[in-house]
């Protein structure tokens, strides 16, 4: 298995965590399934559908927070609430006032629930006690709060967000300006400049050479370098942001050249996998802390 996304957080390192101790806090926020009233619901669920909701390999753990969303389009309660509307009109002689109406559909809503769809999504968290990173695979920061606001419920998670000394935007801006990537990376073709001004006028190259003179116009005409798709250690490519997350993540052939002499039973190689992915992203995220000139003196209690 591989992350796609990493919205990355930092704990101490290495931090002592006590495997089943976490594993008793996070059932008492297990996933249950919807019931006909719940709109949503989420929880905890076993990464590997067995008991443990704690997976842990080589020191490196995943966790799973799974969410049921009901889907109930406002505008069906729009429309089913008219028809009730119209109905009690005909029946009392006059239309129901703002109250009554707000009262109507909270009854609809309601009535609905139990016979609405319901869609699943899982978000996958791999903790690392040894390095010290927390990360989530999200391409979306709300979704991430989600997973850290339930996980703060649990004691003794001492989480801090990743500070850096310089900003992804203004070192990946430097990069485009010297046309260079920064030791044990390269520059891919994918790119986003941003201006600074109010209109935030966007330029974007998608799978398209970049022109180093193009870049440099734009940039002396104050845009910023805002997503940046680079290639780490020849490993590993993905994408860049101005917040720090990492995007659009996908390992090379170089990390699969040995797939064909790997076991042929699910759970070892489900692990396997896990085992190389953590290694490798775990070095990567190093890198990329350091080319943005290390963490921020009191980021991290070590």
């Amino acid at each position: 298995m591989w992350f796609k996304n990493l919205q990355i957080f930092r704990l101490p390192a290495p931090w002592k965590v006590d495997i089943a101790q976490l594993n008793t806090q996070l059932a008492s926020q297990a996933f249950s399934q919807c019931a006909a009233s719940d709109m949503q619901t989420e929880g905890w669920d076993s990464p590997r559908g067995n008991d443990a909701l704690v997976h842990s390999v080589n020191q490196q753990l995943l966790l799973l927070l799974t969410t049921e969303k009901k889907l109930l389009p406002s505008t069906v309660v729009n429309q089913v609430t008219k028809v009730r509307a119209a109905e009690l009109e005909e029946q009392q002689g006059f239309a129901p006032g703002r109250k009554a109406m707000k009262d109507l559909k909270e009854r609809v809503t309601d009535e609905l629930l139990p016979r609405a769809f319901a869609i699943k999504r899982q978000t996958w968290v791999w903790i690392d006690p040894v390095n010290g990173w927390l990360v989530v695979d999200s391409s979306s920061p709300s979704k991430a709060d989600e997973v850290i606001k339930l996980l703060l419920k649990c004691d003794k998670i001492p989480l801090e967000s990743l500070r850096v000394k310089v900003s992804p935007q203004t070192a990946m801006t430097d990069w485009l300006v010297g046309n260079e990537a920064p030791k044990g990376f390269t520059i891919d073709q994918d790119t986003e400049l941003r201006a600074v001004t109010e209109d935030k006028a966007t330029v974007r190259y998608v799978r398209h050479s970049i022109d180093a003179d193009d870049v440099q116009r734009h940039i002396a005409n104050g845009k910023q370098c805002t997503k940046l798709a680079l290639t780490w250690d020849d490993k590993v490519s993905f994408v860049l942001t101005e917040n720090l997350a990492i995007k659009r993540i996908k390992p090379l052939d170089i990390l699969d050249e040995d797939k064909d002499t790997r076991t042929a039973d699910e759970n070892e190689r489900f692990d396997a996998d896990f085992v190389l992915m953590t290694a490798e992203l775990a070095k990567m995220i190093d890198d990329i802390v350091y080319a943005l000139g290390g963490e921020l003196a009191d980021a991290v209690a070590a």
